[in-house]
């Protein structure tokens, strides 16, 4: 079995992107995409980063976090070897618009019928309120300033239009229907937003053990435009710079193989500017969502 010896040149290199203003979690995606040992690379981050800047407690709160939550073995994905421009879905064909390796994104093109968007507008329309947030701390739901939309959640299979539009993700993704969460369908008006956030829990958070047993960790998101907002409204990455437009009935896929920030999984809902917005969203566990 070879093991891979910190070298002097690493070690420079690690510094020298350090002090260029690099993140130590992007950092750590370059070591791994370089084909550095996970566990190599983070004790390599860590000791470096100890005797060259003197604050052990950098590398401690970013680095040793991930090396400590290990990736996700499987995770949903769409069929794209060969780089297709369209897929099956089970029972429609989807356009593939754009792809990114790191974060994981795929944009799809006509993933739903102008008709289904329409008619799950209809059926979420009576049912929409205040939109909430998970408390970390607890485990419930509470108002947050930070999304400003409303919203409601279809129980998983509840009507034919969600049993077929959930059939459609699980072929898309090759992902189970059970391990998905119900479809939660977004009303944002002119100003509403959702800021930038991550999607998955924080396990370390004394709440969390509660949402984590309902079907384990999210590791999957699924933003379906339901509509296409006169301005704004896009879905936004910011570690990487990218906006995608909310057309209707295409759809912007993510995942995330671990619970942390070196996923680059961080997004946002931008400020719709001028019209509304009303997105479908579907959430994707590890096991069996009950």
């Amino acid at each position: 079995m070879s093991v891979q010896a910190v070298t002097a040149e690493l070690r420079q290199w690690i510094i020298e992107q350090d002090q260029s203003g690099c993140r130590l979690e992007d950092i750590l995606a370059s070591m791994r995409a370089s084909g550095w040992a996970h566990e190599v690379a983070v004790a390599a981050l860590h000791s470096t980063l100890q005797r060259s800047v003197g604050q052990p407690g950098i590398a401690a709160s970013v680095v040793v976090q991930a090396a400590v939550t290990p990736a996700v073995v499987a995770l949903p994905e769409p069929a794209l070897s060969g780089s297709p421009s369209r897929v099956w879905a089970g029972d429609r064909s989807v356009n593939i618009l754009l792809t990114l390796q790191h974060p994981r994104v795929v944009v799809l093109g006509g993933f739903l019928s102008d008709d289904e968007c329409d008619a799950l507008i209809a059926a979420a329309a009576p049912r929409m309120s205040r939109s909430e947030t998970v408390v970390h701390e607890t485990g419930g739901n509470e108002i947050n300033a930070a999304r400003t939309s409303e919203g409601m959640f279809f129980g998983r299979g509840e009507s034919p239009l969600c049993e077929r539009i959930e059939a459609r993700i699980a072929a898309l993704l090759n992902w189970p229907v059970v391990n998905g969460e119900g479809l939660q369908v977004l009303h944002y008006r002119p100003g509403a937003e959702y800021k930038p956030h991550h999607d998955y829990f924080d396990p370390a958070q004394p709440g969390m053990a509660a949402v984590l047993a309902r079907g384990g960790q999210r590791v999957g998101t699924l933003v379906i435009y339901l509509n296409t907002p006169d301005q704004g409204g896009g879905t936004t990455f910011p570690d990487v710079g990218l906006e995608v437009g909310p057309i209707k009935g295409n759809a912007v896929f993510f995942s995330y193989d671990r619970p942390h920030a070196s996923t680059r999984s961080l997004h946002g809902g931008a400020p719709v500017l001028a019209g509304e917005k009303w997105v479908a969203t579907k959430w994707l566990r590890t096991g069996e969502f009950a």
